[in-house]
């Protein structure tokens, strides 16, 4: 064996294809990417194009609407909550509340607050209070001897920020009419005679 004679061992390497060497290559003259115009360059992204022609995705009707004021709630039943009591990650003792169920890691405390759902089944009294509960749930927790207060939805001002702003320039406006009416009427002082 000569160190000339050693070589990689067959199908561990492969010969990178040399494009554009000539049209006797096969990958000559447009180098395999076929013809000019939009599709031979790279980065080419025609999804959803249909030729100029109104596109499927356009030609369907448009349904509902995004409720900006959505409320968005986590999830929690009370099967989850007897577990969480079992398992000595709640004191039964102490008001349930969304920073007591945070800190057992029971909820990520996101969102609008937290809901209690009658998915399980609860043995222990517990006082909860939290943002939002089923009737179901409300049964489920005065029936095994607990109590549970349902915080009120934050109730959204009449008034938007916008007629907010114009109420507060209408105000200012009338403040200033009364001194400018003042300083109209205010004779100049002497006879009105040049010296």
């Amino acid at each position: 064996m000569k160190l000339n004679e050693l070589s990689a061992r067959p199908g561990s390497t492969k010969t990178k294809r040399r494009v554009g060497r000539g049209i006797g290559s096969g990958k000559g003259k447009t180098a395999g990417s076929g013809h000019n115009g939009q599709n031979s360059r790279s980065g080419v992204s025609l999804n959803g194009f249909e030729g100029g022609q109104m596109p499927f995705y356009r030609r369907l009707p448009k349904r509902g609407f995004t409720n900006i004021f959505r409320k968005e709630y986590e999830i929690l039943n009370i099967g989850q909550l007897q577990k969480a009591v079992d398992d000595g990650q709640l004191d039964a003792k102490n008001t349930v509340d969304e920073a007591a169920l945070k800190a057992s890691k029971l909820v990520r405390g996101r969102g609008d607050g937290v809901r209690i759902l009658a998915e399980g089944e609860l043995t222990v009294a517990l006082q909860i209070n939290v943002a939002g509960a089923s009737k179901a749930a409300m049964a489920a927790i005065e029936s095994a001897g607990g109590k549970i207060t349902v915080r009120p939805a934050k109730v959204v001002p009449e008034e938007s920020v916008k007629s907010k702003k114009l109420a507060a320039k209408k105000a200012k406006k009338t403040k200033k009419a009364p001194e400018d009416n003042a300083a109209a009427n205010k004779k100049p002082s002497g006879d009105g005679k040049d010296d």
